[in-house]
């Protein structure tokens, strides 16, 4: 239950840091991607279903704000988040190359799924262009705010998870 608790707050507080503070201290219109994180994040530490229910609901909040089609970027998450949720196998507590690399790899396909979907299928074809002006750029800057940001979800969730099995021994 805390878990799910502490899970819908990252939610809501990554999409108002990401609507309001990293908006205003975008580079060049870039800013981070937190929603992509924490997508990723709670897919790998906790599941699929997780990762589904984190990707919909983050995209879903975007969607409602600033979104022009609803569910645009909730299915988009969703897809994300269910995909990394297939890594919980190979997770590793203390390893940050994992997080690192799927968060990566999760930010490329969003950027990359954006692109198809809403510029190459009206006739942009200025790929190059929106890989150096806004992926990548994009990429690096989710990656460094995944640095600080990442060990604290890992920290917060262990913690978590130590509650709920002390409880459970103490059930049982």
């Amino acid at each position: 239950m805390k878990r799910n608790i502490f899970i819908a707050v990252m939610v809501i507080v990554c999409f108002v840091l990401q609507s309001t503070l990293f908006h205003t201290l975008s580079f060049g219109g870039i800013s981070p991607n937190l929603l992509i994180i924490i997508t990723a994040a709670f897919g790998f530490m906790c599941g699929r279903t997780c990762g589904l229910f984190v990707g919909f609901t983050s995209g879903l909040l975007y969607d409602i704000f600033f979104g022009d089609v609803l569910c645009f970027h909730a299915l988009i998450y969703m897809y994300i988040g269910y995909i990394n949720g297939n890594f919980k196998q190979i997770f590793y507590k203390d390893d940050i190359k994992l997080p690192l690399v799927l968060i990566t790899s999760s930010d490329l396909v969003f950027g990359l799924t954006y692109y198809v979907l809403l510029f190459l299928l009206r006739g942009r074809f200025h790929f190059i262009h929106y890989l150096k002006t806004i992926m990548i750029p994009e990429v690096v800057y989710t990656i460094v705010i995944t640095l600080m940001l990442y060990p604290f979800i890992r920290y917060v969730t262990g913690k978590l998870e130590q509650q709920e099995k002390r409880s459970e021994d103490s059930f049982a």
